[in-house]
């Protein structure tokens, strides 16, 4: 194969421009009032897969924003990749919290990114590593080197759950037929320790409310006579989690995965430092289930973490109030062979059974997904383990990942087929959080890697 790099290095201006033009558009899904700036994104990505050599590139309408489908069919007795990515982005607030605009692209030096790193909401999640298989394919088309059949399906709701991503796929499964999927929607331990993410955890997303007297009232006048719906939700939420931070809703550990010492021993092998981890994160002591590691919190066991909570008076100044209703937002982070559904519906019940009298709560289900697993002796992991060996000089770390990808679980149950997960990201990214980045270094590597899956990919299914 012509050389990648070479190609990635004359090209390297260019690329960034073109995807720095990408982070300028604010494609926020959760946010109606971006509505024309998500499908104008949907837009510029239907012809930035044209222009990579695309033959057939359609802006498939749903009840949501678009999906974006495009293929190049070389061979139809040759193997096909189906690359699955997004172009909607996380609303970026705390707005005040961001050194730059996150919507107004700039490079910065940073210590893990001398040569620069990208900073703008999306840069890592997903529109970077998204763009990263756009150019890949550039390349292949330019240098007439590709291999096999490829497809893209590229949507605009990932961050707002997919809701219109399973009736497409339902709907369209003999146009999305595939020999692998490939995504880049995650990350690796460190730039000189590639790894391939083989394991995601499932999602549970709920919005509790808990409802008091029927308005607002005077604290004074009424406290210490009525419940406090902020004080009762408060109470009931500390009471999820037990002394050795185990949940404490009943059945939700029934069907956890339990891994082996023996797996634990190969994850243990991953490099980390924990000093260096609480001195990223400001603080002076990790948290979390007792008997397990900090990377065996984060990966492999199930999680419940309030995300928002509010309720009465927040503004400026003083206003004695004792609130009619308090809310929060709780997400719970599922391993492998949990029901998402189930797990909700335990949830619901146990939320509801544990109020006390003087309120009423109502459990609200946003979205969720279930937990999926990569086998390392499948075709599609040995192929991106060869790719990566061929860029970083060395066989990458199979590693389990705390993030959750629900469609995931969704691709294998209606498209037959594994999905190998070749993320570029670092956790350091800030992801979801303002300063979010991605490295110039990891970008351009992600370019110059992919093609190789393509090529050792094709070579194992002959």
């Amino acid at each position: 194969m012509q050389d990648s790099k070479t190609y990635v290095e004359k090209h390297k201006k260019r690329f960034l421009n073109e995807l720095i033009d990408l982070l300028k558009i604010p494609s926020i899904s959760a946010d109606s009032a971006y509505k024309k700036d998500v499908i104008q994104t949907a837009d510029v990505v239907a012809k930035s897969l044209k222009d990579a050599g695309c033959d057939t590139v359609e802006i498939c309408e749903t009840d949501g924003y678009p999906i974006i489908y495009a293929h190049k069919i070389i061979d139809p007795n040759l193997p096909t990749i189906l690359v699955y990515g997004h172009y909607d982005v996380q609303p970026p607030d705390p707005i005040e919290l961001w050194t730059s605009p996150p919507f107004e692209p700039v490079i910065k030096a940073t210590e893990l990114h001398p040569e620069g790193a990208i900073f703008a909401r999306g840069a890592c999640d997903d529109k970077g590593q998204m763009y990263m298989h756009v150019k890949a394919m550039e390349f292949m088309t330019e240098t007439n080197q590709l291999p096999c059949n490829v497809k893209f399906m590229i949507e605009g709701e990932e961050e707002v759950g997919s809701v219109n991503l399973a009736t497409f796929v339902e709907n369209n499964q003999e146009k999305l037929k595939n020999d692998v999927i490939l995504i880049s929607d995650t990350g690796m331990i460190a730039k000189d320790v590639p790894s391939i993410t083989t394991g995601l955890r499932g999602l549970s997303y709920v919005e509790v409310e808990v409802t008091g007297p029927n308005r607002d009232l005077h604290s004074g006048l009424y406290g210490g006579a009525v419940a406090n719906p902020i004080n009762v939700l408060t109470k009931m939420i500390a009471s999820l989690h037990d002394e050795n931070n185990h949940i404490t809703i009943p059945g939700f550990y029934d069907n956890v995965e339990e891994l082996s010492k023996e797996e634990r021993a190969e994850m243990a092998k991953a490099p980390f430092s924990l000093e260096n981890y609480k001195k990223a994160l400001d603080i002076d002591s990790v948290y979390g289930e007792e008997g397990y590691t900090t990377n065996e919190r984060n990966s492999i066991r199930p999680t419940l973490d309030v995300n928002g909570i509010w309720g009465g008076y927040t503004g400026e100044g003083a206003k004695t109030v004792i609130a009619s209703k308090a809310y929060a937002k709780i997400s719970m982070r599922l391993v492998p062979n949990q029901d998402w559904k189930n797990i909700t519906d335990l949830f619901k019940t146990h939320f509801e059974s544990i109020a006390p009298k003087g309120v009423t709560v109502k459990v609200n289900p946003h979205h969720g997904g279930q937990g999926y697993v990569t086998p390392i002796d499948s075709l599609g992991y040995q192929a991106a383990s060869k790719a990566y060996e061929t860029t970083f000089g060395k066989k990458p770390i199979p590693q389990r990942s705390g993030g959750s990808i629900p469609i995931v679980a969704l691709f294998e149950k209606e498209l037959k087929s594994k999905t190998i997960l070749m993320g570029f990201g670092l956790d350091s990214d800030a992801i979801h959080s303002p300063d979010e980045h991605f490295g110039v270094w990891n970008y351009l590597k992600g370019i110059e890697t992919i093609p190789y899956f393509y090529n050792y990919f094709t070579a194992l299914k002959k």
